[in-house]
């Protein structure tokens, strides 16, 4: 669920932002690269690190001008116009001093506003970050001005056609299409390709070191040291060049701070903000899942007509909800003719579906239900993992008006009065070993 937008007045321009938990300590995120504040959300692990953010602190998180839902860049965009665009912000929220973290492209603008107004900044936070981008006779970290010019013509050509750089930026999802997809979908959204070359221009003309040594705010500089978009030598020398810095070097190579080992990037923010390092959460529940899906919809849409099968739809899904309802079930999500629903104990997922058997019969309707219990990753209102596949596998195998359930879902359930008839062990499809399931034939009250 997306949070809502709010526009902060920065000279000219409208700035996005969200804000959501409660402070203090207020942390202000400038991210990296190119951000929309909504489709950024549409990615699990970061929606689930911007949630543990808003854990600790209020978090206000804003998409920098030219980028997201913010307005565009003029030309002569400084540095001087990022900080008055925080700025605004924190006005626009009613904050007088804040955490500023910043990455990649956001680290140079937190970095100066920390020099510039430390009665405003009550702590920095710097990841996977640069106090210039380009290389220099004093300065080997940065990039050859070849390779410079090398990443805006890549620009130009691939922008939102493939995710630029994601075998260099996250290289564990470089062969995953769900990432390459969002991240396609997210360059798109965030900016144009001409608004992205201008960016990538001014921040190759960047150059921060001078104002190091003057930050007297406590500083976190945190980089993981495989890192192939900004090699670590920037952190090593951020840390050392800004007094009292405390320096967190992570192994990986991973450029985003929410995949990888974000865990215990979270837990050193969070400790160094609060003076608490917490216990970290666990978002694997054990849960019973329950896929139905109607029998030949497409042959009985066709028998039926249009109208009608809407019809049948509607009241299919009434009485799907209603026994969910009852037996306390959560709608997971709705997609075509079946539903994913989750339950907390197999018994009332196994009475559900026989209860949705019975009133789907009353409308003429057959559906197959597939029950399995496992560990699950609960992904804010979603749930993923092994145990969802094997739940859908299950279900596949059902046949008209049956309700199989696996061997585990068994096991969990004896002694409820379930009667139950071996269907044998099968290959499920993307899960290795075999699994033997079975149908539910009724059950017996005493």
């Amino acid at each position: 669920m997306n949070l809502p937008i709010r526009y902060a007045r920065s000279g000219e321009l409208f700035i996005a932002y969200t804000s959501e938990g409660t402070g203090p300590p207020n942390l202000v995120v400038t991210p990296g690269d190119f951000f929309h504040l909504e489709i950024a959300r549409e990615w699990p692990p970061l929606a689930r690190f911007m949630d543990r953010l808003a854990s600790f602190s209020r978090l206000i998180v804003l998409d920098r001008r030219g980028t997201g839902l913010s307005d565009g860049m003029a030309s002569a965009t400084t540095l001087d116009d990022a900080m008055d665009d925080i700025r605004a912000v924190m006005d626009d929220v009613g904050i007088e001093e804040a955490v500023l973290m910043g990455a990649t492209e956001g680290g140079p603008t937190c970095i100066l506003f920390a020099a510039t107004f430390p009665q405003r900044v009550s702590a920095l936070v710097l990841f996977g970050t640069f106090p210039r981008r380009l290389q220099a006779t004093d300065y080997p970290a940065g990039y050859p001005r070849e390779q410079h010019e090398w990443i805006l013509r890549v620009f130009e050509e691939r922008w939102g056609r493939n995710p630029v750089g994601v075998k260099t930026t996250v290289p564990s999802r470089a062969d995953d299409p769900a990432f390459q997809s969002w991240a396609a979908r997210l360059q798109r959204y965030s900016t144009s390709p001409g608004s992205a070359i201008a960016w990538y221009r001014l921040s190759g003309e960047i150059d921060v070191r001078s104002v190091l040594p003057t930050i007297r705010v406590p500083t976190l500089v945190i980089h993981r040291t495989e890192d192939m978009i900004v090699p670590v030598g920037h952190g090593r020398y951020l840390a050392s060049q800004i007094p009292a810095a405390k320096y967190v070097e992570q192994p990986g190579g991973e450029h985003f701070w929410f995949e990888g080992d974000s865990e215990t990037i979270l837990a050193e923010i969070a400790e160094f903000i609060t003076g608490v390092r917490p216990t970290p959460v666990s978002d694997r529940v054990l849960l019973t899942v329950l896929f139905t899906d109607i029998v030949d919809s497409t042959r009985r849409a066709a028998e039926v007509g249009d109208r009608r099968w809407r019809d049948l739809l509607e009241q299919h899904n009434r009485v799907v909800r209603a026994a969910l309802e009852r037996f306390r079930g959560q709608e997971v999500d709705k997609t075509g003719d079946g539903f994913l629903a989750v339950f907390d104990g197999p018994a009332r997922a196994i009475r559900c579906a026989l209860a949705v058997q019975t009133a789907v019969h009353d409308l003429g309707v057959e559906v197959r239900i597939g029950v399995h219990t496992g560990e699950c990753e609960v992904i804010r209102e979603s749930v993923a993992g092994m145990a969802v596949h094997i739940g859908a596998r299950v279900s596949a195998l059902a046949g008209p008006a049956e309700v199989l359930v696996s061997s585990t879902v068994k096991d969990l359930v004896v002694g409820s009065g379930f009667v139950f008839k071996d269907r044998g062990k099968h290959q499920l499809k993307g899960v290795p070993g075999e699994w033997q399931v079975f149908a539910v034939i009724e059950e017996h009250r005493t």
